[in-house]
Protein backbone atom coordinates (compact mmCIF):
# COMPACT_ATOMS: atom_id res chain seq x y z
CA UNK A 1 0.00 0.00 0.00
CA UNK A 2 1.17 3.50 -1.15
CA UNK A 3 1.54 6.13 1.55
CA UNK A 4 -0.54 8.96 0.46
CA UNK A 5 1.04 12.40 -0.24
CA UNK A 6 -0.55 15.70 0.52
CA UNK A 7 0.26 18.75 -0.64
CA UNK A 8 0.96 21.22 2.20
CA UNK A 9 -0.44 24.55 1.92
CA UNK A 10 2.11 27.57 1.33
CA UNK A 11 3.09 29.21 4.04
CA UNK A 12 1.90 32.85 4.54
CA UNK A 13 4.71 35.43 4.74
CA UNK A 14 2.84 36.20 8.37
CA UNK A 15 3.38 32.47 9.38
CA UNK A 16 6.81 32.67 8.26
CA UNK A 17 7.40 36.01 10.59
CA UNK A 18 5.58 34.51 13.75
CA UNK A 19 7.65 31.05 13.54
CA UNK A 20 10.82 33.13 13.18
CA UNK A 21 10.21 35.43 15.71
CA UNK A 22 9.09 32.82 18.25
CA UNK A 23 11.56 30.48 17.73
CA UNK A 24 14.68 32.25 17.02
CA UNK A 25 13.57 36.08 18.41
CA UNK A 26 14.91 37.43 14.80
CA UNK A 27 12.77 38.76 11.53
CA UNK A 28 13.85 38.23 8.33
CA UNK A 29 12.99 41.55 6.89
CA UNK A 30 13.27 43.98 9.48
CA UNK A 31 16.15 43.82 12.10
CA UNK A 32 15.94 47.78 13.56
CA UNK A 33 12.92 47.14 15.74
CA UNK A 34 12.44 50.87 15.32
CA UNK A 35 10.46 50.79 12.54
CA UNK A 36 8.11 47.77 13.99
CA UNK A 37 4.67 49.31 13.72
CA UNK A 38 3.61 49.97 17.40
CA UNK A 39 0.34 49.47 18.77
CA UNK A 40 -1.33 53.10 19.69
CA UNK A 41 -0.31 54.02 23.20
CA UNK A 42 1.27 50.56 24.15
CA UNK A 43 4.14 50.50 26.61
CA UNK A 44 6.92 48.10 25.93
CA UNK A 45 8.07 45.36 27.98
CA UNK A 46 10.98 46.99 29.14
CA UNK A 47 9.02 50.24 31.01
CA UNK A 48 6.54 48.34 33.24
CA UNK A 49 8.78 49.42 36.17
CA UNK A 50 7.48 53.36 35.42
CA UNK A 51 4.16 53.43 35.55
CA UNK A 52 3.00 52.75 39.62
CA UNK A 53 1.35 49.55 40.96
CA UNK A 54 -2.03 49.87 39.63
CA UNK A 55 -1.87 51.94 37.41
CA UNK A 56 -4.01 51.34 34.23
CA UNK A 57 -1.62 50.41 31.20
CA UNK A 58 -1.59 49.01 28.02
CA UNK A 59 0.38 46.43 26.57
CA UNK A 60 0.66 44.59 22.95
CA UNK A 61 2.87 41.60 21.97
CA UNK A 62 2.71 38.61 20.26
CA UNK A 63 1.36 35.59 22.09
CA UNK A 64 3.74 32.83 23.03
CA UNK A 65 1.79 31.32 25.86
CA UNK A 66 -1.49 30.63 26.83
CA UNK A 67 -2.22 28.56 29.98
CA UNK A 68 -5.60 27.63 32.04
CA UNK A 69 -4.88 25.43 34.81
CA UNK A 70 -7.25 23.32 35.90
CA UNK A 71 -6.94 24.56 39.24
CA UNK A 72 -6.92 28.39 38.60
CA UNK A 73 -10.88 28.95 39.13
CA UNK A 74 -10.65 29.88 34.98
CA UNK A 75 -8.59 31.97 35.35
CA UNK A 76 -6.17 32.34 32.14
CA UNK A 77 -2.13 33.04 31.95
CA UNK A 78 -1.14 34.83 28.55
CA UNK A 79 2.04 35.79 28.28
CA UNK A 80 3.00 38.33 25.73
CA UNK A 81 6.27 39.25 23.90
CA UNK A 82 6.91 42.58 22.42
CA UNK A 83 10.19 43.79 21.17
CA UNK A 84 11.98 44.19 24.08
CA UNK A 85 10.68 41.56 26.50
CA UNK A 86 7.77 39.62 27.72
CA UNK A 87 4.41 41.12 29.80
CA UNK A 88 2.47 38.28 31.91
CA UNK A 89 -1.13 39.15 31.78
CA UNK A 90 -3.65 37.38 34.01
CA UNK A 91 -7.42 37.12 32.32
CA UNK A 92 -10.74 36.60 34.45
CA UNK A 93 -13.17 34.34 33.93
CA UNK A 94 -15.72 36.57 32.97
CA UNK A 95 -13.99 38.60 30.80
CA UNK A 96 -12.91 35.10 28.77
CA UNK A 97 -16.49 34.72 28.43
CA UNK A 98 -16.32 37.88 26.36
CA UNK A 99 -13.37 37.81 24.84
CA UNK A 100 -13.10 34.37 23.98
CA UNK A 101 -12.33 34.31 20.36
CA UNK A 102 -9.29 36.71 20.51
CA UNK A 103 -7.81 35.12 23.56
CA UNK A 104 -7.78 32.13 22.14
CA UNK A 105 -7.05 32.23 18.75
CA UNK A 106 -5.23 35.69 18.74
CA UNK A 107 -1.46 35.95 17.35
CA UNK A 108 -1.15 39.58 18.29
CA UNK A 109 -2.94 41.03 21.07
CA UNK A 110 -3.69 44.29 22.47
CA UNK A 111 -4.53 44.38 26.37
CA UNK A 112 -5.22 46.85 28.87
CA UNK A 113 -5.68 47.03 32.40
CA UNK A 114 -4.40 47.65 35.72
CA UNK A 115 -0.91 47.05 36.30
CA UNK A 116 0.35 44.45 39.37
CA UNK A 117 3.25 43.78 41.27
CA UNK A 118 3.46 41.51 43.72
CA UNK A 119 7.02 39.81 45.72
CA UNK A 120 8.90 40.74 42.66
CA UNK A 121 6.22 39.47 39.49
CA UNK A 122 4.65 42.36 37.37
CA UNK A 123 1.25 41.09 35.90
CA UNK A 124 -1.15 43.30 33.66
CA UNK A 125 -4.79 42.30 35.06
CA UNK A 126 -6.33 42.51 31.70
CA UNK A 127 -9.50 44.80 30.88
CA UNK A 128 -9.73 44.71 27.82
CA UNK A 129 -8.26 42.53 24.99
CA UNK A 130 -8.42 42.97 21.58
CA UNK A 131 -6.99 41.21 18.53
CA UNK A 132 -4.57 43.10 16.59
CA UNK A 133 -3.14 40.29 14.44
CA UNK A 134 -3.39 41.77 11.33
CA UNK A 135 -1.05 44.31 12.36
CA UNK A 136 1.05 41.25 11.27
CA UNK A 137 1.10 42.23 7.71
CA UNK A 138 3.20 45.64 8.06
CA UNK A 139 5.90 43.79 9.55
CA UNK A 140 6.44 42.57 5.87
CA UNK A 141 6.82 45.67 4.45
CA UNK A 142 10.17 46.73 4.11
CA UNK A 143 10.74 50.08 5.51
CA UNK A 144 12.22 52.37 2.92
CA UNK A 145 14.68 55.06 3.88
CA UNK A 146 13.02 58.60 3.58
CA UNK A 147 13.44 60.81 1.24
CA UNK A 148 15.81 63.99 1.34
CA UNK A 149 12.41 66.05 1.55
CA UNK A 150 10.34 63.42 3.96
CA UNK A 151 13.81 63.96 6.17
CA UNK A 152 13.28 67.67 6.13
CA UNK A 153 9.89 67.59 6.95
CA UNK A 154 9.44 64.87 9.34
CA UNK A 155 13.40 64.95 11.02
Amino acid sequence: MQPVLRKLAKPTQCSIFVLMQQYTSTSPYNHNHAHWPRPPSAIVATELHAPPNGARITVAGLVILRQRPGTAKGVIFITLEDETGTVNVIVWRKLFEHSRRAVTSARLLRVTGTLQRAEGVTHVIAQNIEDISPMLDHLLTPVLPLSTDDKTRYG
